[in-house]
């Protein structure tokens, strides 16, 4: 049973390291040029378009707007 525990431990490890950066809620701010970004929810920021909110044919949850960029 022990072994097993283990197994399962080390599996959580692998899929879900520390120190990634997570989704989550940005709140508004001013860019450096005065324009005034509206706050909004982002998907983790992992350099992969496909598996972002605005890329086209996903889904952000929390709008249910539909992603346009290629």
């Amino acid at each position: 049973m022990k072994k097993f525990i283990l197994c399962i431990l080390a599996a959580a490890a692998f899929a879900f390291p520390s120190g990634i950066a997570s989704a989550g809620y940005v709140n508004g701010y001013y860019r450096s040029d005065g324009t005034y970004v509206q706050p909004h929810y982002r998907s983790d920021p992992d350099g992969n378009p496909n598996n972002n909110y605005s890329h086209k044919g996903n889904v952000n949850p929390y709008t249910g707007k539909r992603g346009t960029h290629r």
